[in-house]
């Protein structure tokens, strides 16, 4: 498992390691996402899924993947 979620926020995809402690995150919620922004979680529907990935947060989930990080 990556140690980061996607999550929508701010009209956009955004991942982040911030640690949940039970569930998803909550909406409204202030989160610092992989591009070292703090994003405000959205509603979680399908359509959110759909927004435009944040391309700093991508790069970052990359890195983190090629490096072999893990929870």
């Amino acid at each position: 498992m990556h140690p980061f979620r996607w999550v929508p926020a701010d009209g956009g995809r955004h991942a982040t390691a911030d640690i949940r402690l039970a569930g998803a995150y909550a909406v409204g919620e202030s989160i610092t996402a992989l591009c070292r922004r703090s994003v405000t979680v959205a509603r979680g529907t399908e359509l959110a899924w759909l927004w435009p990935t944040c391309a700093e947060c991508n790069r970052e989930a990359h890195v983190l993947v090629e490096a072999g990080v893990s929870q």
